[in-house]
């Protein structure tokens, strides 16, 4: 049994989330997402049990990130959540190590 927690600064909107995922037998993950971000809310909302090796094997066409395809639109579409709940969804599978993650955004002088 694993239980993972998640906290995801999103960026330059403001808005940190909590993700939780728990799975009971290293296969199946269900997930509960607190945000203050009403696009956020809905894809937790949305998300299914998810099974982490079906999971795997579909890749972008997953539960999680067609899930957010469908929430997550126009400016959106690039939000840096979705990815991290599916390696939430890794680690509580047991499918990779939990280790934290970082994007550091800078503008480029020419």
């Amino acid at each position: 049994m694993a239980n993972v927690t998640a906290t995801i600064d999103a960026g330059i909107c403001g808005f940190t989330t909590e993700v939780a995922a728990r799975s009971d037998d290293d296969q199946h993950v269900t997930f509960e997402v607190t945000s203050p971000c009403e696009k956020i809310q809905a894809l937790g909302a949305d998300l299914p049990v998810v099974d982490a090796y079906e999971e795997i094997g579909a890749g972008s066409n997953g539960a999680v990130l067609t899930c957010a395809r469908r929430h997550l639109t126009a400016c959106c579409a690039g939000c840096i959540v979705p990815p991290a709940i599916y390696k939430t969804m890794q680690v509580a599978a047991g499918l990779a190590l939990p280790k934290d993650l970082h994007v550091a955004l800078a503008r480029a002088t020419a």
